[in-house]
């Protein structure tokens, strides 16, 4: 059976749109105080791990999203490189609902954070690779995987274009 094609637009990023699924963390002042502008991290669970991790482009095309239930994940591009993602809340069900499903462009001058239990497919670009810094756990792609194939589940392919 053939796939069925839907789209998502993928909205310009901002703090306001991105907060059912975490925060995006812009640049500030050198010195200025911890507060709520600041990313808000659950590592408490395991070491965490920070990297920088090389992607090579895959197209704006999906049909699984992921979710980590044991810590926050920050992701950000080096280079100063505009990238997509697509997520959907957390929660307790066992797969998310298309209608949730939404996506962003995020520039290069931000990183975000996905909060425990985010839904998230991506990074997605169009260049031929580019190197990402992430902050998980140690052992976040062994142990707190959770994979939802929404080919299987809603005959879906999902595919990420730029709004127009």
């Amino acid at each position: 059976m053939q796939l069925r094609a839907q789209h998502l637009i993928a909205q310009p990023i901002t703090p306001e749109t991105f907060q059912p699924f975490g925060q995006v963390i812009f640049a500030t002042d050198d010195g200025a105080a911890y507060g709520p502008d600041n990313a808000q991290l659950q590592l408490h669970k395991g070491i965490p791990r920070f990297y920088i991790m090389r992607l090579e482009q895959r197209g704006c095309r999906f049909t699984q999203i992921t979710r980590h239930q044991q810590c926050t994940q920050c992701l950000g591009a080096l280079a100063n490189q505009s990238w997509l993602m697509a997520v959907a809340p957390s929660g307790a069900a066992q797969s998310p609902s298309l209608a949730e499903i939404t996506a962003f462009q995020i520039p290069g001058n931000c990183f975000i954070k996905l909060e425990v239990g985010t839904w998230h497919a991506g990074p997605y670009f169009a260049s031929d690779w580019i190197d990402f810094y992430n902050l998980e756990l140690a052992d976040t792609n062994q142990v707190d995987h959770d994979t939802c194939d929404l080919s299987a589940l809603y005959n879906v392919e999902l595919h990420i274009d730029l709004a127009m």
